[in-house]
């Protein structure tokens, strides 16, 4: 068992890593709690004991649950069950469910404390740790949330032995971000951490973003690189929104490509060479990734969607390596993107 401290002061939190860690959530749940509401997904069979008396309320499965009205429903089912301010939300699930109960945690009686039990990769090594709350808008993901950090979080590496093999992709895609932010010497990626044992994978994931977090709890400037090949991830999911989705891509598949996409604008914006490029390609190969854009996908389309990305201000703005290492580059050209998208072989 790995305990990562995330130091923010007075909002510090510990986040727990290995098997059968979600047993320790009675310790771990904040002093005077007297009731809990469980937020979970109905596919997910991970049982929890907080050990007060529980509620459970069950969202529905995959991206499309993160909405308003959907936040809406789980604080007035909280308000129904009596939950006060003293006591606690717990979310069992991905980086869906840590995202929608931890939002609706945050504006419920203007905040109550929330606690994650992490059962996807992808939540365990990335969506579960920051404090990053936030639900979707038919305009673009994410669009509406609030900083809002844990109490603490449970990363049981057991609960992982269930994942389909395309949950296994998503987290492997954060991992392959990770790989850009975790040397030594700026910009060295490696594929180093898929020579580790699962539980250190994990636990050195969550050691690179504590680190970043404690450094940028608001993302007010180098947080942002935890954000390394979201801007073009974040558009594709959202031009998938809704029952007439053109493709499916987990999180981490569409990361995989943003992070190459992004490695391809900084060779055109003089940043990179080509054997850099070269060396992002291998990196999402060598996590069993793929770095193609989905058919069918339209540059002028996903250009729009970035637009409204969280980094922008009002511009372009776009995390990108260099000779500094990784980071935000912002009034990015439309030209120079649409000229990628269009060599990676986008439509118009």
């Amino acid at each position: 068992m790995t305990t990562i401290s995330v130091p923010l002061g007075d909002r510090s939190y510990d986040v727990v890593v290995g098997r059968g860690v979600r047993s320790l959530l009675p310790e771990l749940l904040p002093k005077g709690v007297q009731r809990v509401a469980v937020v979970t997904q109905e596919a997910i069979e991970v049982d929890v004991n907080p050990g007060v008396d529980t509620d459970i309320f069950v969202v529905p499965s995959g991206e499309g649950s993160k909405t308003l009205s959907q936040v809406e429903e789980l604080c007035r089912g909280f308000a129904q069950a009596g939950l006060a301010r003293s006591d606690a939300v717990v979310a069992v699930g991905g980086g869906v469910v840590s995202d929608l109960a931890g939002f609706a945690a945050a504006v419920y009686l203007r905040g109550i404390p929330y606690v994650t039990v992490a059962t996807t990769l992808l939540a365990q090594v990335d969506a579960a740790i920051g404090g990053k709350t936030a639900v979707n808008l038919p305009e673009g993901k994410n669009l509406v949330g609030a900083f809002w950090q844990p109490s603490a979080v449970l990363c049981d590496v057991d609960t992982l032995s269930t994942l389909p093999a395309r949950e296994w992709a998503s987290g492997r895609g954060e991992m392959a971000k990770y790989a850009f932010l975790a040397s030594a010497l700026p910009g060295s990626p490696t594929t180093a951490l898929l020579d580790l044992a699962l539980e250190d994978q994990v636990a050195r994931c969550v050691e690179i973003k504590a680190g970043v977090v404690s450094a940028d709890e608001r993302e007010s400037d180098r947080r942002m690189i935890l954000n390394y090949g979201h801007t073009l991830a974040h558009a594709l999911e959202a031009a998938a929104f809704g029952p007439d989705a053109r493709w499916d891509l987990r999180h981490g598949e569409a990361v995989a490509v943003g992070l190459v996409f992004a490695a391809l604008l900084a060779q055109r914006l003089g940043r990179i060479d080509e054997a850099r490029v070269a060396l992002h390609r291998k990196v999402v190969s060598g996590f069993d990734l793929s770095a193609d854009l989905p058919t069918g996908a339209s540059a002028e389309e996903l250009l729009a969607f970035m637009a409204r990305d969280k980094k922008a201000r009002h511009d372009l703005t776009f995390v990108l390596d260099g000779p500094n290492g990784v980071e935000p580059v912002h009034g990015v050209a439309a030209d120079d993107v649409i000229a990628v998208l269009t060599d990676m072989g986008s439509a118009p």
